[in-house]
């Protein structure tokens, strides 16, 4: 059985020890507080046309989405109602998760060792900053994810995947998601 109470995911030890010292100086930070670190990344599932036809689509990807993240997750409600797609207001459409401390740097670590070099012809990822260093990827299949039984899957997803840091500019996200060993390809 696993010690929780001294349990310290694998990337936050290493954020402690190895990244921080190697930003603070390639940076030249005075301050430990001006560091970048990360502060939460927010998983989204959107189900689109086929929950619109079949409710229980919604509720699996409920479902795998709490099973890859390791927190429930919720169900994301149309905002009003759109007669042309036949989408009423409060309908269930998809899935999202925001996952901070711990489980954020588990996810992370299971993201870069496990789930990415499942891809088929995987090259990198594009860096995609906002401008602010936070980073927004997606993936085409979620059943990339050792959590997803491919058997029991009727639909497979599409993954949106948000990392939000603390990082001033986007070279400073690059190089602490970098540091973290994010395979980009550019």
């Amino acid at each position: 059985m696993l010690d929780t109470a001294n349990y310290t995911p694998r990337l936050k030890a290493q954020y402690a020890e190895t990244i921080r010292p190697a930003l603070k100086e390639e940076f030249g930070y005075k301050n430990d507080m001006q560091l970048p670190k990360l502060d939460k990344i927010v998983l989204n599932i959107g189900c689109g046309a086929e929950a619109v036809r079949d409710s229980k689509k919604a509720k699996a990807a409920v479902a795998d989405l709490t099973a890859i993240a390791g927190q429930q997750a919720v169900a994301t409600l149309a905002k009003k109602s759109i007669a042309g797609f036949r989408v009423r207001e409060d309908m269930p459409l998809g899935a999202k998760v925001t996952l901070r401390g711990d489980r954020m740097y588990e996810f992370l670590d299971r993201l870069i060792t496990i789930a990415m070099p499942r891809i088929r012809d995987f090259r990198g990822v594009k860096p995609s900053f906002d401008g602010r260093g936070n980073f927004a990827m997606g993936m085409k299949e979620h059943i990339v994810f050792p959590e997803i039984d491919f058997d029991k899957v009727d639909e497979v997803w599409g993954l949106d995947i948000v990392i939000t840091t603390t990082a001033e500019t986007d070279a400073e996200g690059k190089a602490l998601l970098k540091a973290f060993n994010m395979p980009f390809n550019a």
